[in-house]
């Protein structure tokens, strides 16, 4: 069997989803962040929750890897943890008056970022894309068998 006629949707993905991984890391680095950062705030400031754990959750991380970036992020002074009045076992986190001003530099970057993705596509070509990579997501968490049915 020879090499396929074209080159698999699976890698034209990968391959596209590196170089734009690459370029959101610049861009976010450029202001002193990272995507764990990132992801940290936002997850921080849009949940009132706070709770370590359910944080880890809403990131998509393990616990001790959230412990990693949390230590790194209140040493920067980006975030507070503290015991939770009415469960000692809970850490709360909150954004400091630093973290809340990373968030914004964040924001903007992400926002460029975003707006740099789109570029010219119409709304219709973006709104395509989106229900395909929905149903390309679909496609892999589905079992095999109801994919090729």
């Amino acid at each position: 069997m020879g090499p396929p006629a074209t080159e698999p949707i699976g890698v034209q993905l990968a391959r596209t989803a590196k170089v734009a991984r690459r370029a959101f890391d610049q861009a976010l680095d450029g202001v002193g962040a990272s995507l764990p950062t990132w992801s940290i705030l936002v997850s921080v400031k849009g949940q009132h929750h706070g709770a370590q754990r359910a944080l880890a959750e809403a990131v998509g991380i393990e616990g001790a890897t959230l412990t990693h970036h949390l230590n790194r992020m209140e040493k920067a002074g980006l975030v507070t943890r503290r015991r939770d009045p009415d469960n000692r076992r809970v850490h709360l986190v909150e954004l400091t008056a630093a973290g809340e001003e990373m968030f914004d530099r964040c924001l903007a970057t992400v926002v460029a970022f975003d707006a740099r993705l789109r570029g010219d596509l119409t709304t219709a070509e973006l709104a395509g894309f989106s229900s395909v990579l929905g149903r390309i997501r679909t496609h892999v968490t589905e079992p095999t068998e109801a994919v090729l049915s």
